[in-house]
């Protein structure tokens, strides 16, 4: 791409120097880029998507402004662009991701010239901290983060003042969140359990063996049984209802067609009389007033004939309307169904890492080394660990204040063991 910009033909000494102002902005630009390209995206990683396309025939770039926005990378490292569907960018950097769209473009749309596509960080995902710190939790990632940085992001370290009074109450609020995330996880896993089934067309759904026995689980399910209930309940009665009205268009239609077929009896009896009427009024024998009505009448006959046609063709329109209204009712449903699934599994995920954090914090504030600190009054030593997930498995390693903090890592602070007196 450098090389194409930098050494096309121009003429004019303005052209040329706007070409090495472009080139040497372009050169300053590209080491920010290379280091932007060895991040590793990752679940909830946010990306701002630009596409253009080079159209030989026409000598015009063209401007993909349907597909340009800001996408989320799903919980299940999946990235979803139209007319590319889903791509896995879970571990891949922005560059593989761009040039993976790209090409699936081209591949789907059979394009003769690949579109260039532009992906560029919007949001990184978040990282934690729990621990010795004064606001443990979630908080959003800023690029060249580091332990010391994230620390003081989170409040700054816990005053040792603090560890005697604060420590029951930490372990007293870290027991009640816990409680709080716990049962919010439990209750979206019966959740999912519920969205399966409805997609799945199911009129109830077991329960998941992850949660099985747990006491809270008899009314959550109820809850979610009654959603459920309610969904298939709603589609039925709708479907029903379209039904019934096509039915009822159809019997309008085959009424019609009776109409239509009695009408034509009547205009041919009326056709008959004019025929026989006509050589008499020619020949005075009849009133030229009569042969009239005669015409008239069979022209009032044809009329009615032709209503009925458009009556039919308008009720067989209703008909193919209450048939793509079923369609799209059981569209809307499935669609809404999957993104309530995509949402529950985030906040699933969300909820599984708080009941992890709180675990640990109610082990910190019972440890024998935070109780000691406490009853002496020093001030503590801590020791800082990274929780970092790499191809599938998380590990734990120690680390110092600057050494460097990426998107989803966990910072654990925790107090040195006290030396023996």
């Amino acid at each position: 791409m450098f090389e194409v910009f930098c050494s096309g033909p121009h003429s004019g000494r303005s052209r040329r120097l706007r070409l090495v102002v472009s080139c040497l902005a372009l050169s300053l630009a590209l080491p920010r880029i290379a280091i932007a390209d060895e991040y590793h995206l990752g679940s909830q990683d946010k990306l701002t998507i630009r596409i253009a396309e080079w159209q030989t025939v026409e000598g015009t770039f063209r401007d993909w402004s349907a597909v340009n926005g800001v996408y989320t990378v799903g919980p299940a490292g999946m990235l979803s662009v139209p007319f590319v569907g889903e791509l896995p960018a879970s571990g891949k950097t922005t560059a593989e991701v761009a040039a993976a769209i790209g090409e699936a473009l081209q591949h789907k749309l059979a394009l003769s010239d690949r579109p260039e596509a532009s992906v560029e960080m919007a949001q990184f995902r978040p990282f934690y901290i729990s621990g010795e710190v004064q606001n443990p939790g979630q908080f959003p990632y800023v690029p060249d983060l580091t332990v010391l940085k994230a620390v003081s992001i989170a409040g700054g370290i816990r005053r040792s003042a603090d560890y005697g009074p604060q420590l029951g109450k930490d372990l007293v609020t870290a027991k009640g969140n816990f409680d709080i995330y716990d049962d919010q996880r439990v209750r979206l896993i019966v959740k999912r359990a519920r969205i399966d089934a409805d997609l799945a067309g199911k009129s109830s759904f077991e329960v998941p063996k992850e949660v099985e026995g747990d006491p809270r689980l008899q009314a959550i399910v109820a809850d979610e049984m009654t959603i459920l209930t309610a969904d298939q309940k709603a589609l039925k009665l709708k479907l029903e209802a379209l039904s019934d009205l096509k039915g009822v268009l159809q019997a309008e239609i085959e009424s019609l067609q009776k109409k239509i077929v009695n009408q034509q009896k009547q205009v041919d009896l009326a056709q008959q009389q004019l025929t026989s009427i006509g050589p008499l009024a020619q020949k005075g024998l009849v009133a030229n007033a009569r042969l009239l009505d005669s015409q008239q009448s069979v022209a009032d006959l044809q009329g009615k004939i032709l209503d009925y046609e458009t009556a039919i063709l308008t009720a067989k329109q209703a008909i193919s309307k209450a048939t793509q209204d079923a369609i799209d009712a059981q569209n809307t449903l499935s669609s809404s169904l999957a993104a309530d699934r995509q949402q529950t599994e985030a906040d699933l995920n969300e909820a599984a890492l708080r009941v992890n954090m709180q675990k640990g914090l109610m082990a910190q504030a019972t440890d024998p080394a935070t109780v000691a600190a406490s009853a002496t009054n020093e001030e503590p030593t801590l020791i800082y660990s990274l929780l970092r997930a790499a191809d599938g498995k998380t590990s734990e390693i120690a680390v110092k204040e600057d050494t460097p903090v990426l998107p989803g890592d966990v910072i654990k602070v925790k107090l040195a063991p006290m030396a023996s007196q």
